[in-house]
Parts: structure tokens; C-alpha cells; sequence
């Protein structure tokens, strides 16, 4: 058998952060603690003994702050409250203290970019002139064209259409257009404000002040714009912004945006127990290490992974230039699959275009039993990566894409915003299951009806069906869990590529004694005979692994 060891958070050498798997909650469709449809602090508290099982290090917890939900929650109204339908202030606090109890740490997600319409501020900012302090916090500018009619420039909202909104003054004359990157309901800050800059360190701190172990930024590549506000020359015609990724592009990915984070991690710093940012930073490969150098952020989502195809050469490509861009400025790599912004990775991988990350009317079909195998894989192969990992509520679960909620259902704003052209990203955000063989599939108690619908067929994926059972998608994701903390090989940060000798099989060993290899060849592989099975992600065939399947094998130095 292998000799294992138990790795702890109080290596003084190793951050926590830089090997942590961190579980995602959605909090609107975790659990349901009161019974009213949506997910609570509640039913966060009852199953944090699960998340201790599993074998994660953190929870990330999506805003639970007060918000009128145009956006999930993402349009925040009180940056230092919770929203009552999630629960109160005290409770996130024991919440807080009773993850800690069981060695769990807790990230939460801040929203720097644009607040709520219905934010204090921006009622200030409606109620002020031109010109004002009030309004200088967000982003108001004159129209264009006879009278102001015309937006101030092309920018387009990512949920589709123009970027700006025209305001109505007191005497119902049209007004200044102010600036929404996402919905007209979640308007821009202007992080050129030092009162904007000054309140959001205070935000921080407040929460920092009660245990939080660090933050998700959502849009971290937003905040600056260039002060110019120069059109990007789309066409009137076109619904998004396709050319978000060009070079200096004038809201996405400006330099202006690094001093505001030199300040922050300063604030993160001057707290005790390795505090952590992660960034939500949607730009080119060359340019993330930028926002990770050492006087910046920790870790930031790596999304090339999450939207690369089923490939071999395109997997291989993928982590090699994410171990080496970010070990350029000493930072670790970050995997992840699945979160609350794109479709499932069951269901992506069950289609002929597997690399897609984006949520599609019209995607194509999906063999969700293929999807399943591969995903198994997938999740095998990245978490014998080096780095931390993210996973995504549910995907333990084996959950798939949920793609025929009723149209009259969606809440996702992409829906409108597109002209019902998108479907928007409800089909991940589905409330997940618990317990039971009939909705709500123990989400909240018998009879409560969430706040989305679960598709019947989840009966055969609850928590509570999969545990025990051997080779249930929940008991490899346990396994995986255990061993990732227990193997030698694991502890480190470096990993080598090995010559399968089969084109199509991904092989790599984290030291002397730890390999991983991925069959995409699409045949049988001949397993090495001196090494041992530890984990597969699917049957082995004898000594041969199967096609979309994933084995941890030990051997060497790593024999009793």
C-alpha cells in the first residue's frame, strides 16, 4: 500500500491557499433551511458537516448581500449586510465561526464593479445634479447628438445592448445617461473617486473583522476605464461586444486597475491567517500574471481550463501555459470546471463542441452519459494538477445543464437583455439534490417548491442515494478528496510530463512516487504492471484504461 501523510494548514512555508480545493455555494440553491423556495444561511449551517466530509478546504459563497436579485444577487444594495431572505448579520457570523469549528475557511464574493440601482448612493447620485459628488461616485456623462439623445459612446452591456441608460430629471426632462457594463439595474462605479476607493477598503475590513478568509472579485478587470470613454466602433446592429479580448480595450483589463489591488492585498496583509484574494479577470493568458504579481492578488480563476476542448493537445497546451505564465510572477495555478456563469461541465462535455463555455439556445444535443465519463475524468485529472481547485455546488453529484426550464421561468437577465436569444445561466444555477425521489429533493422541506425546477430524473443523483455507493460520482469525489490530502505527491507544486508512448494519452507524475494519466485516444491503454491503482475515475478493463477515463496510479518510492 502507499504511504500517505496528512497535510495541515499551519505549514508555515505553504499558504493555505496555494493547494486548497474550495466549494462553491450558490447560495440561492444550496439549501433551503425556511422553506420558502431559495436557499438561506439556514440550510448553509445544516449542511456544513457535508462539506467537512467531502474533504474540501473553503467555501466560496456568492453575494448574500442585500440586493433586489436583477441579477442574482450581483447587484448589491448594503455591501456590509446580508439580505433577509438569506438571513441576518448574527447568523453569517456563527455561520463564519462554525465553519472555522470544523476547519473549513470562507471566502466571500465582493462586487467591486457597478452596485445596485437601488444602492443609497445611486439615489444620491439620481437626486443630484451634474457635476455633483454625488454623481461623480458613478459614471454620468452628456449625451451625444441634439439634445443628449445619443448614448455618450458604443459600449455595449455583456447581457446584451447598449451599455448606457438615460436618466429622467425632477422635472421630467431626460437627463444625464449613466454607465452599465452588465444590467441597466447594476450601474458602474468610478474607481477614479478616491470616496469610491476609500469605501470599498472599509468593506474589507468590516468583513475581515469578522473571520472572513478572503474574497472572490467579481469583474476584477473592470474597474478601470479609460477616462476618454472612446468608442470601440461597433455597429448598431450588434447585440455584444465581441472584441472584449482586443489590446487596450478601454473598460476591460486596464492598467489603472493593479493600483487599486497593490492597496487591497496591503489591507489583506496587515490580517493574521494567510487572508486571500481570488480574481474573476477575463483576459488574455500574457496579461492574468499582471494581476498576480506579488504586491497584487493570490489567485485568480483560470478559465482557458475551464473552456478548453476534450483534446489531449489542447489540454496539454492549456496547463502548460497556465503552470508557466503564472509561475513567471510565483503564483499558483488555479483548476476549475463549473461555476454559476457557464453551462455544467456534464453537459459540455457530452457534445461534439466540448470546449464551449458559453450558454447557448441552440448548442446542440447532449449524450449525457458520455458527458458523465468524461467529466468523472476531468475532475481526476484536475485535481492531480498542481495549484488549488474549485468545484462547483452539485458537480459531486454528477448534475447536468438543466436546458428546458419554461421560458416564462428564467430569471437570468441575459434572457431579455438578448431578445429571448440566450437563455442566460439559470440551467447551472438549478437548486441541487439532497435527499428523497420527488421535488424538492430534501433542498428545503416536503412540499416546498424551489425556486427553479428540478428535473425528476435528479432522483438517481441525490446526496443521500449516492452515499455509500461504490462508484457513485459523490464517493469518487470523496476518494479523490481523501487522497489528495494524504499522498506525498500531492504536497508539492511541480508535476512532469511522461512519454505514455500512445499518441492521445496525457501522462504526468507529481514527484517520484504519484502519476496521473488520461485516456483521450479513443482505445483501450496498457497500464504499466509495477505501478498501483489508487483511484480510476470509471472501471478499469483489467490492466487496460478504458477511453475518457482517468487513473492515479503510486509505485517507486511509494511502496510499504
Amino acid at each position: 500500500m502507499p504511504r500517505t501523510h496528512t497535510r495541515t494548514d499551519d505549514n508555515p512555508h505553504t499558504p493555505w491557499w496555494r493547494t486548497a480545493v474550495i466549494y462553491q455555494v450558490y447560495i440561492r440553491s444550496f439549501a433551503d433551511g425556511n422553506g420558502d423556495g431559495v436557499g438561506d444561511i439556514a440550510g448553509l449551517r445544516a449542511r456544513l458537516p457535508y462539506l467537512k466530509e467531502l474533504g474540501i478546504d473553503a467555501v466560496w459563497i456568492n453575494p448574500w448581500y442585500p440586493s433586489p436579485m436583477a441579477d442574482g444577487g450581483y447587484d448589491v444594495a448594503d455591501y456590509r449586510g446580508i439580505d433577509p431572505g438569506f438571513g441576518t448579520l448574527p447568523e453569517a457570523e456563527e455561520m463564519i465561526a462554525e465553519a472555522h469549528a470544523l476547519g473549513l475557511r470562507v471566502i466571500l464574493d465582493i462586487v467591486p464593479n457597478h452596485t445596485s440601482s437601488q444602492h443609497p448612493w445611486f439615489a444620491e447620485a439620481l437626486a443630484a445634479p451634474p457635476g455633483s459628488p454625488e454623481r461623480e461616485r458613478f459614471v454620468f456623462r452628456d449625451g451625444k447628438g441634439p439634445g443628449g439623445m445619443l448614448p455618450p459612446n458604443d459600449w455595449r452591456s455583456r447581457f446584451g445592448g447598449r451599455a448606457w441608460t438615460r436618466t429622467t430629471g425632477p422635472d421630467g426632462k431626460p437627463g444625464q445617461w449613466y454607465l452599465h457594463l452588465f444590467a441597466p439595474e447594476q450601474p458602474d462605479l468610478n474607481w477614479g473617486s478616491r470616496e469610491v476607493r476609500a469605501e470599498f477598503e472599509s468593506i474589507l475590513r468590516f468583513w475581515f473583522d469578522r473571520g472572513v478568509d478572503g474574497f472572490r472579485i467579481d469583474v476584477a478587470h473592470g474597474l478601470a476605464k479609460d477616462p476618454a470613454l472612446p468608442d470601440l466602433g461597433i455597429p448598431d446592429d450588434l447585440l455584444f461586444d465581441d472584441e472584449r479580448h482586443r489590446e487596450n480595450h478601454p473598460h476591460w483589463d486596464q492598467d489603472a486597475v493593479h493600483e487599486i489591488y497593490q492597496t487591497w492585498r496591503k489591507i489583506a496583509d496587515s490580517y493574521a491567517g494567510d487572508r486571500v484574494f481570488v480574481a474573476e479577470a477575463h483576459v488574455r493568458p500574457d496579461r492574468l500574471p499582471h494581476y498576480l504579481r506579488p504586491d497584487e492578488l493570490h489567485t485568480a480563476f483560470n478559465f482557458a481550463f475551464l473552456k478548453s476542448a476534450w483534446e489531449p493537445a489542447a489540454l496539454r497546451e492549456v496547463i502548460d501555459g497556465s503552470v508557466s505564465a503564472l509561475g513567471s510572477v510565483g503564483a499558483p495555478t488555479t483548476w476549475v470546471l463549473s461555476n454559476h456563469d457557464v453551462p455544467r461541465h456534464v453537459t459540455r462535455y457530452g457534445r461534439r463542441d466540448t470546449g464551449t463555455g458559453e450558454h447557448d439556445v441552440d448548442a446542440g444535443p447532449c449524450d449525457v452519459e458520455l458527458g458523465t465519463r468524461r467529466a468523472r475524468a476531468a475532475t481526476l485529472l484536475m485535481l492531480a494538477l498542481p495549484g488549488s481547485a474549485y468545484l462547483y455546488q452539485g458537480e459531486e453529484l454528477g448534475l447536468w445543464e438543466v436546458e428546458d426550464i419554461p421560458q416564462e421561468l428564467l430569471r437570468d437577465p441575459t434572457w431579455e437583455r438578448s431578445n429571448h436569444g440566450v437563455r442566460g445561466r439559470d440551467g447551472c444555477r438549478v437548486p441541487i439534490p439532497w435527499s428523497g425521489v420527488e421535488t424538492p429533493f430534501g433542498f428545503g422541506p416536503r412540499g416546498s417548491k424551489p425556486w427553479l425546477p428540478q428535473p425528476p430524473e435528479w432522483r438517481h443523483l441525490t446526496a443521500q442515494h449516492q452515499s455509500g455507493t461504490p462508484g457513485s460520482t459523490l464517493e469518487l469525489y470523496r476518494s479523490a478528496l481523501r487522497l489528495r490530502r494524504e499522498q506525498p505527491g500531492f504536497a508539492g507544486e511541480t508535476m512532469r510530463w511522461l512519454d505514455a508512448g500512445v499518441e492521445g494519452v496525457l501522462a504526468f507524475e507529481r514527484g517520484p512516487e504519484l502519476r496521473c494519466a488520461v485516456n483521450l485516444s479513443g482505445k483501450p491503454f496498457t497500464l504499466p504492471r509495477n505501478w498501483g491503482v489508487l483511484l480510476a475515475s470509471d472501471r478499469l478493463d483489467g490492466g487496460k484504461l478504458p477511453p475518457d477515463t482517468t487513473v492515479w496510479l503510486w509505485g517507486g518510492g511509494a511502496r510499504a
